[in-house]
């Protein structure tokens, strides 16, 4: 027997291994972060190698989630205008965030929430709500420690919640950092992470910055100067890159990348060059094809199979598919923010991912509505006749969301031609507003009839203001997030291109709805309301007998649309366009199962498969 010495000594060397053991499975569990910054100018496309490096990742068979932070003091996008920083993304728990969270979502496929979006706004109201609580217990708030360890609390928070399907909680943490180093409003982020990375560790934290090499057209030489100062102010504000990830317009030269690793202090395997490219689809193959895994997987000492490629053969797949695609499908995009197409950014990438599904290349013509109204006939006849004739040169129209009542009668003028002339059309939100206007007005012949959002006084409301609307506010007082819709008529063109589903829920943003006390009369004239609430008080979905593809959606069905698993509404607009839709219909929405890359979920249908990705031989070689 041992003496109690022995006996302790024993003891204490099993509970020391048993920590240790422990310790060691939760250094395999820790979360991993990659921060990615940008330097020289903003909109260098962080969002999309962001988004790249999370697809990696997963292709590897981890579970990554993504936070954007943007230095704004707004709590939230929704009060932007579109033109400030392109369109309001809205997710399923109804936050309206900055659009490249639908990078993310649409890149990984996966569900993100409000808290994913950080911004200076939030940050400020949740330390001075608990300031107001005493929580500081007297203390001088400060911007440091107070807000810099708000900062990462909410990011290690964050981290944690489940994207995914699964509810797996995830493995890798992305986070943008919106604006450029040097920037006086990202200052308390770039602390904040400066402190970060000592309390993460070395090995579960890691820097790529995103800055730019010019190419002056008059020298042709890729300039390093730019990306130089950059790093070296990042570097100065306690924060070493461990990837420069450089943006250029042609591949860049070895001497280049050479003196960038040399005046950066990193090696030249640690200089990315992504430079220009046909389409976004190849931006995670050139960050794969560069090395990237191998190094993240050394880094971040991160667990899986250096094989694993399953994922990322369906992105090459598809990128090739993008590039061999030959017939052209033109779509009428009639808006209002049409000089800045990222205001639009969902409704494009929803085009193009119905457009590569049946093996047709997209050419959006963008017309500002404004310019389809007479009056612009004779202050600007040369704007008034090309819009005209682009609309009509079009294969089919497409209406999307929007506010305010300027180009509002040009968009009614447009519907009116698509429903006359029976070109395929879809409406989205207010499209789908008025096109219920547009049909009042000429079918109905109540000339008077209009939204109270534009004319409160209209003897014929065909649009009204829902009750919870709360005029007193204007950021978050909308019909936000995913919501239920019943479709109950079995005839229905969008139930038969929802895979004959009883409900989907899709995302909603808007304040007014079509005034369900005039639903008759529209339904007398074949205007029907194919999809409603639960309550099946809200009209959600019209569509119009005897056309080809008139459809009005009152949700947005591009914010859950996905690369691999198009929207249907939008899927149904491109096949009429294309003159597919009714073979399509035909073959009961069935697709050719030979060179299927689509096993991804992702899509808003109850059952996950609203549709596969490719069409049967005789659709996609149809002529």
């Amino acid at each position: 027997m041992l003496p109690v010495s022995g006996r302790i000594l024993r003891n204490f060397q099993r509970l020391r291994l048993s920590r240790c053991s422990r310790a060691q499975g939760e250094t395999k569990r820790q979360m991993k972060y990659i921060l990615v910054t940008g330097g020289v100018i903003s909109g260098i496309g962080k969002g999309i190698i962001a988004s790249s490096i999370g697809t990696i990742l997963k292709s590897c068979g981890l579970h990554v989630t993504s936070i954007k932070i943007d230095p704004y003091i707004n709590i939230d996008a929704g009060t932007f205008s579109p033109y400030e920083h392109g369109e309001v993304f809205v997710l399923d728990d109804g936050g309206e965030v900055d659009l490249d969270l639908g990078n993310y979502e649409r890149f990984l496929d996966i569900r993100l929430t409000r808290d994913n979006n950080i911004t200076t706004g939030k940050i400020y109201q949740s330390v001075i709500n608990k300031e107001r609580k005493g929580d500081y217990l007297g203390k001088t708030v400060q911007v440091v420690p107070h807000i810099t360890d708000a900062i990462q609390e909410w990011v290690v928070r964050q981290a944690l919640i489940p994207v995914d399907s699964d509810g797996v909680e995830p493995e890798v943490c992305v986070i943008e950092l919106g604006g450029t180093v040097g920037d006086i409003e990202s200052m308390p982020f770039i602390e904040a992470f400066r402190q970060f990375q000592f309390k993460a560790k070395r090995e579960n934290f890691c820097n790529i910055h995103v800055s730019l090499v010019p190419q002056p057209s008059t020298t042709g030489e890729q300039k390093t100067k730019p990306t130089q100062n950059s790093v070296r102010e990042l570097r100065g504000l306690g924060l070493s890159p461990d990837l420069i990830v450089c943006r250029c317009t042609t591949p860049m030269e070895k001497s280049v990348k050479e003196k960038i690793s040399m005046f950066c202090h990193v090696e030249p395997e640690q200089v990315i060059c992504v430079y220009d490219v046909c389409s976004l689809y190849r931006v995670p193959l050139l960050l794969e094809a560069e090395g990237v895994v191998g190094y993240f997987k050394e880094r971040l000492n991160l667990q899986f199979e250096a094989n694993s490629r399953r994922l990322l053969n369906k992105w090459k797949e598809m990128a090739d598919r993008y590039d061999r695609t030959l017939e052209t499908c033109s779509i009428a995009l009639v808006g209002k923010y049409t000089k800045l197409s990222d205001s639009y950014a969902s409704v494009i990438k929803a085009l193009e991912h119905a457009a590569l599904a049946i093996n047709q290349k997209l050419e959006v013509k963008y017309i500002d509505s404004a310019d389809l109204e007479p009056c612009r006939q004779l202050d600007e006849p040369v704007k008034y006749h090309e819009a005209w004739q682009n609309l009509c040169s079009a294969n089919g129209v497409l209406v999307p969301g929007g506010f305010g009542f300027r180009g509002t009668e040009g968009k009614i003028l447009a519907i009116a031609w698509a429903r006359r002339q029976k070109k395929p059309f879809l409406g989205v939100c207010l499209g789908m507003q008025l096109a219920v206007v547009e049909f009042a007005r000429n079918a109905l012949n109540w000339s008077d009839a209009n939204s109270t959002e534009f004319n409160p006084n209209t003897k014929y409301p065909v649009v009204i203001d829902m009750p919870e609307h709360n005029p007193g506010e204007m950021g978050g007082t909308m019909r936000l997030g995913k919501r239920k819709t019943i479709l109950k008529e079995k005839n229905s063109v969008l139930r038969r291109l929802y895979k004959d589903c009883d409900y989907i829920e899709e995302r909603h943003r808007h304040r007014y709805e079509v005034n369900p006390e005039m639903r008759s009369n529209f339904e007398e004239k074949g205007f029907r309301f194919v999809g409603q609430d639960v309550e099946g008080e809200r009209m959600e979905i019209i569509e119009l007998d005897e056309h080809p593809y008139f459809v009005g959606v009152q949700y947005h069905p591009e914010f859950t649309s996905r690369p691999m698993k198009p929207s249907p509404p939008y899927l149904g607009l491109m096949l009429a366009a294309s003159g597919k839709l009714q073979r399509y219909l035909e073959k009961g929405c069935r697709l050719s199962p030979r060179d299927t890359y689509s096993d991804q979920s992702g899509s808003s249908s109850p059952d996950s498969e609203i549709v596969d990705l490719k069409l049967s031989a005789i659709l996609t070689h149809e002529s």
